[in-house]
């Protein structure tokens, strides 16, 4: 049982508010293959983990990483499209996170990646 707080948003895709680099194992133990941090770094500040670290956590734990920052209130079509692009390359399941996994779940739906 995880204790991770994780959103099922389809069989293969979850979304979860802001991850620490510590999570990375658990998300490979859980099956995870691929991470999407739409989080740009300190966003909210300097407590915040920045992409490097996780980048560095989610690699070692044998996850594929990528870093889409993007503002929560506003995504353009290019990063929507970007989006999707990863979507469609990463192997799967894939978590996507953000600081609290809504933005995560916007991008999914307007890239068709649902």
């Amino acid at each position: 049982m995880s204790t991770l707080p994780l959103s099922q948003v389809a069989a293969d895709i979850c979304t979860a508010p802001q991850m620490q680099p510590d999570a990375m194992v658990e998300l490979a133990r859980l099956g995870f293959k691929s991470v999407i941090n739409n989080r740009p770094d300190f966003e909210h500040g300097p407590d915040q983990p920045t992409s490097s670290a996780i980048q560095a956590a989610a690699e070692a734990a044998g996850l594929q990483y990528r870093h889409l920052p993007v503002a929560g209130g506003y995504q353009s079509p290019e990063e929507i499209a970007a989006f999707g692009q990863l979507m469609a390359e990463l192997p799967r399941p894939v978590l996507c996170f953000c600081r609290s996994g809504a933005r995560s779940g916007k991008l999914l739906a307007a890239s068709g990646s649902l």
